[in-house]
């Protein structure tokens, strides 16, 4: 599997800060084709675009039968990504983002394709997960259409997945990834690919697995929202009006004859008779039959079509990196907060207890990041993991410890990457019970310095835990002082605090481990 940078952290090439007007540029490695665009921004909703191209490589060909990227794939996306770093160099574009998808992601031999990139073209290339490509293509669809209070349903359909979101103004409530791409669904179903109507029939047979949370089916969804060529090919074949800086709108009746005239027609009558591009002839009639099903899941008569995507949220986020820092850094802790607590309550945990560990978790790796050598983006980290760390109780309380690792892992949030994940369930895994150790195979399958992290995290995590000991959130505040060899606890609180206080000592050895400072609590 190819490495993963960290979301939303800061290329090599991107500055800490600018003004406007400012220019910035996005390549989207994705499954079926490569997409490159570079903007000027005169506001951080208002930009003009200065180039733009679509090559299509089909980069999960291989990837979603084999495991592998081919060694002509890689050639031939390489090549184009030498043309799209020397476009941005003659547009003067120093900013820029570089995102790989789905079959990068899933490829064996993807991190020796980010190698060759790097080496060759002279591009960084982040290899994001499920959840940032739909934070990316949120950032994208909320500036370009109001979506105000009411709940949207968004589907961003690529070449390997479909990313549903549940949205509105304020951020994305939820978000699923689902293998469920169009050329995911071409490559596994081919076998039938040379009798439209037999192919047709296993496409919807396979198709009417995908279902959406019983969190959308409750909510009032206002529409339908949906992103990615397909859609806006569909549309094309359809008719319909896309002016930019407007939203289309797709009866769901046309999406079904259109689907009924897909299904007859051979794949090269689908280029000869309806003029599609020869790597989207191929792959449309999977994708219509999805958005079809999501519709249809949803409970919508039409799809709404903002005309914009991945590629687009690339060059928002760059902007909003580059000249709000801070309001954008708060932006995206509240979407990953919100989206860390419609987890836990999908498990029904203990919520009050969840948010005061990660209070108090939080805090007090604030007072000794430094100690223990941690990164500050460690942060959010170690937060998530103090409120999600009981979920596991949902199966049984008996090594709910365990179980919190495995409904963790599985888990997806908005701005982690898998690696966070992993690292995320691993220090949730330790706040209790036995201490990690290369015996257990989730902890030995990490990356070396991403044990350390979780020893020094988990070791935060457990005295957190420790001072909401009774769930009754007596402790209000934790002051940390260190000296040569100790670390103080200072609490403040309701009561004499003597549980809390015997907790803490009773969870403090694996902090001494890892920093060589005993733990003592005083309370006042």
């Amino acid at each position: 599997m190819a490495k993963q940078m960290n979301p939303g952290e800061p290329s090599p090439n991107l500055a800490t800060v600018a003004t406007f007007p400012v220019r910035v540029g996005a390549v989207d490695i994705g499954s079926n084709a490569l997409r490159f665009a570079a903007a000027e921004f005169s506001a951080p909703r208002h930009w003009e675009i200065l180039g733009a191209e679509r090559l299509g490589v089909r980069l999960g060909h291989d990837v979603f039968l084999t495991g592998r990227l081919t060694d002509r794939a890689m050639d031939a996306a390489v090549g184009a990504l030498v043309a799209f770093c020397a476009r941005l160099d003659e547009l003067d574009v120093v900013h820029r983002r570089v995102v790989a998808t789905s079959a990068v992601r899933e490829s064996g031999n993807g991190e020796a394709f980010v190698d060759r990139v790097h080496n060759e073209a002279g591009l960084e290339v982040e290899v994001i997960g499920g959840p940032e490509e739909a934070r990316l293509v949120y950032l994208a669809v909320a500036g370009a259409m109001p979506l105000g209070r009411e709940c949207w349903l968004l589907a961003d359909l690529g070449g390997g997945s479909v990313e549903v979101s549940l949205v509105d103004g304020a951020g994305i409530r939820w978000s699923e990834s689902h293998t469920m791409g169009s050329v995911r669904l071409l490559e596994e179903l081919a076998g039938s690919g040379e009798e439209p109507g037999r192919f047709a029939q296993m496409l919807a047979e396979y198709v009417a697995t995908l279902r959406i949370p019983e969190a959308a089916r409750s909510s009032r969804v206002a529409g339908l929202i949906a992103t990615g060529g397909n859609i806006e090919s569909l549309a094309r074949l359809a008719g319909v009006d896309q002016r930019v800086g407007t939203v289309a709108t797709l009866p769901l009746v046309t999406i079904r004859a259109l689907i009924g005239t897909l299904a007859r027609l051979s794949f090269r009558e689908r280029v000869s008779q309806l003029g599609l591009r020869e790597d989207r002839a191929d792959v449309i009639l999977p994708a219509a039959m999805v958005y079809e099903r999501l519709a249809t899941e949803t409970g919508v008569n039409e799809i709404l079509i903002p005309g914009v995507g991945l590629r687009e949220g690339v060059l928002f986020d760059l902007v909003d990196d580059l000249t709000m820092h801070g309001d954008h850094a708060v932006q995206q802790h509240h979407e990953l907060i919100q989206a860390a607590l419609a987890l836990g309550r999908k498990y029904q945990f203990d919520e009050a207890h969840g948010v005061q560990v990660a209070g108090l978790a939080r805090s007090l790796f604030e007072q000794v990041r430094e100690v223990l050598h941690l990164d500050a983006g460690d942060a959010r980290i170690v937060e998530v993991a103090g409120l999600l760390h009981d979920i596991g109780s949902f199966i049984s309380y008996k090594r709910h410890h365990k179980h919190s690792l495995y409904l963790l892992s599985q888990a997806e949030l908005p701005g982690f990457a898998v690696r966070d994940i992993a690292v995320v369930a691993n220090v949730a895994r330790y706040h209790r019970r036995g201490e990690p150790s290369p015996q257990h195979e989730p902890f030995a399958s990490l990356a070396g310095g991403d044990q350390e992290r979780v020893r020094r995290l988990a070791a935060i995590l457990r005295l957190a835990d420790a001072l909401d000991r009774e769930h009754r959130q007596r402790v209000k505040g934790v002051r940390a002082r260190v000296d040569a060899s100790t670390l103080e606890l200072r609490l403040t609180g309701d009561g004499d605090l003597l549980l809390e206080r015997w907790a803490v000592q009773r969870k403090a050895q694996p902090f001494t481990d890892v920093s060589g400072l005993k733990v003592r609590i005083v309370a006042f």
